[in-house]
């Protein structure tokens, strides 16, 4: 840990950062950080001579973040169908039963537990899991389409070089394309646009997840405090703990 600043504001980090001496910050070879535009400036300007690294970690959020709103979205439409077909029941004056399938799920809660399943690769998972997904893309073809689709890309992340990662990348914005699916237009622009850092990962591999997970711990020891009231207080402790 070199440093806890507050705010994301590229003007305070830089002012901040210059604390460092010059001659040590000049020596930084690489950076991985986050797609932030004000995080990329401020490292940009402090470490002048550093690669920077889009880490992966946030780049296979943005993908898997389109599959999600996929399953939302049809959730939001099952949900709708379901109190049309409730509100009919009622008005006939007979019981609603709900259409099951050989799992136990109703259509709303079939996507409602689909959630964590979409994180795993193929045949991981329980089998209980596994049942639940081939029910959904069976189900749901646009869903199946849009997991192979994130699948893939997170496969472009097991190879060694940055030739054969342009390459695989350049295939995989064909395949999107190609699925005509407007939830990851967004995500290709993105992508795009920070191209040539998410490149640079491919160099050293190096990623940011040790300060990931460092972020997610102090995040959950606030939780456990049910908030800060004395920060200075709250930073101390965190000194003390996981200096």
């Amino acid at each position: 840990m070199v440093a806890c600043i507050q705010g994301t504001r590229a003007e305070e980090i830089t002012a901040r950062g210059k604390i460092i001496p010059e001659g040590k910050r000049t020596r930084v070879k690489e950076i991985s950080l986050d797609m932030a535009p004000s995080m990329k400036l401020a490292a940009t300007k402090l470490f002048p001579n550093a690669r920077i690294v889009t880490d992966r970690f946030h780049v296979v959020r943005l993908v898997i973040d389109a599959v999600q709103q996929i399953r939302i979205d049809y959730r939001k439409k099952e949900i709708e169908a379901e109190n049309r077909e409730i509100a009919l029941c009622r008005k006939a004056k007979r019981p609603y039963n709900p259409k099951r399938y050989e799992n136990g799920d109703t259509r709303k809660e079939l996507l409602a537990r689909s959630r964590y399943l979409l994180y795993y690769f193929p045949k991981k998972g329980t089998k209980q899991q596994r049942k639940r997904a081939e029910i959904l893309f069976r189900e749901y073809p646009k869903l199946k389409l849009a997991y192979g689709l994130a699948v893939a890309f997170r496969k472009i992340y097991e190879t060694r070089t940055i030739q054969s990662a342009r390459r695989l990348f350049g295939k995989w914005f064909k395949k999107v394309a190609l699925s005509h699916l407007q939830e990851f237009n967004s995500v290709v622009n993105s992508i795009r646009s920070h191209f040539d850092t998410i490149l640079n990962f491919f160099f050293n591999r190096s990623t940011n997840a040790f300060a990931e997970s460092f972020n997610a711990k102090i995040k959950l020891f606030r939780a456990n405090l049910r908030g800060v009231a004395n920060q200075k207080f709250f930073l101390f402790r965190l000194y003390k703990l996981c200096s």
